[in-house]
């Protein structure tokens, strides 16, 4: 396909003591589409990266670059064929890519964020128990500072270690309420996981005409106070709270797609409070919507056609040294594939933990001689 960018790595073939430049081993490749460059300026400006095992004849890793649309569509924008998720082709590659100032992947232009679940899992090795876990993704999770501090002032009371843990990292790597929105509400990489889910089907109604049809019936439930005319900026009151941190009181600003419950600025779409500063205004409130949010956009997004390739029969002519498969990476015909992705803490905690009866859910044994099952068939006989 014309405009199709791809990046071929090859390593040298060598017979005895000799280099043969006629052929090379396949390496790694990278290569994307122009539909899915095209794709990506209508999407969330997120990327997330995830990989899938290959288990064809040759092993090895097929990375994807995992893009959201407005209606929550997961859209791969790019990939890549490695030889596993190791050190070198994985973490180290991809942070040199991020690194590179030529690449445009710094602020201003581009800002790293930290997945929770991960950071969690990393808390988890140096504070035990799942309510310090808890309380570090409920911090995370805050879209305002005071359900910020709500939970973190819980923290330094169980441990002020954990407070300290916490404070190594810039908070807004790892906190909704000081990332400024760039997350759009994702704290996890739960779209790259997911990738598998890309060819099933997905609800028709949009997800944020639902989201704003729950909002605009919480709205029915508050007061409007507006105190400047000029500047839209309204004082709106709840007369039934409308989450477990209500401040009974929030200062909405349309003006700036602000409101201090924190989920206007957040999820880039209005929360109840600022619904019912557009209808006390008689306002339209999808043009406070985030465009990459409106249905015109999500079509952009699948406007761009892939063009049908050229059979290989009428290929131009390639002049370069032969390349074959790397023989190191061919499957092992017996036993178990062996694994080769990267295992984090997420793995090996999970690894240590006891198996469990499928039955009772007890550890230290199995179905197969569980004394309930041995109790049922008595009570049958």
């Amino acid at each position: 396909m014309p405009g199709t960018v791809t990046v071929l790595q090859t390593s040298l073939v060598r017979v005895v003591d000799q280099i043969d430049e006629s052929t090379v081993y396949f390496h790694r490749l990278f290569w994307t589409f122009p539909p899915c460059v095209e794709a990506f300026q209508h999407c969330k400006p997120l990327v997330s990266i995830d990989g899938t095992n290959l288990y064809g004849k040759y092993g090895g890793n097929l990375l994807l670059a995992i893009a959201q649309d407005g209606n929550s569509n997961i859209l791969p924008i790019a990939f890549a064929l490695v030889e596993g998720e190791n050190a070198e082709s994985w973490h180290n590659s991809i942070k040199s890519v991020l690194e590179n100032p030529v690449n445009g992947w710094l602020p201003p232009h581009a800002y790293r964020a930290y997945c929770i679940r991960h950071v969690a899992a990393n808390f988890s090795l140096s504070f035990k128990g799942k309510d310090a876990r808890r309380m570090l993704v409920n911090a995370a999770y805050a879209k305002t500072e005071a359900e910020f501090y709500y939970w973190f002032d819980i923290m330094r009371t169980e441990n002020p270690a954990m407070c300290d843990w916490a404070n190594r990292m810039e908070y807004e790597k790892w906190t909704q309420h000081q990332d400024r929105g760039r997350r759009f509400g994702h704290m996890t990489t739960n779209i790259s996981e997911c990738v598998n889910s890309v060819l099933k089907g997905t609800r028709n109604l949009p997800v944020t005409s639902l989201a704003i049809e729950r909002n605009i019936r919480e709205s029915r439930c508050l007061t409007v106070t507006l105190y400047d005319r000029h500047q839209p900026e309204y004082t709106v009151a709840e007369t039934t709270p409308t989450g477990n941190f209500s401040l009974g009181s929030y200062r909405v600003s349309l003006k700036d797609h602000t409101c201090e419950c924190g989920y206007f600025q957040a999820l880039h779409y209005l929360c109840c409070h600022a619904i019912a500063c557009c209808a006390h205004s008689r306002l339209n409130w999808a043009a406070y919507v985030h465009e990459v949010y409106r249905m015109s956009e999500v079509f952009k997004v699948y406007s761009h056609g892939f063009v049908p390739p050229i059979p290989e029969g009428l290929w131009p002519p390639y002049a370069g040294p032969t390349v074959i498969p790397d023989p190191n990476m061919r499957q092992a015909r017996e036993g178990r594939p062996k694994a080769t992705r990267v295992r984090g803490a997420m793995d090996r905690s999970a690894e240590n933990q006891p198996k469990r009866c499928g039955l009772c859910r007890q550890p230290g044994h199995t179905r197969r001689n569980c004394g309930q099952r041995r109790d049922i068939a008595d009570g049958n006989t």
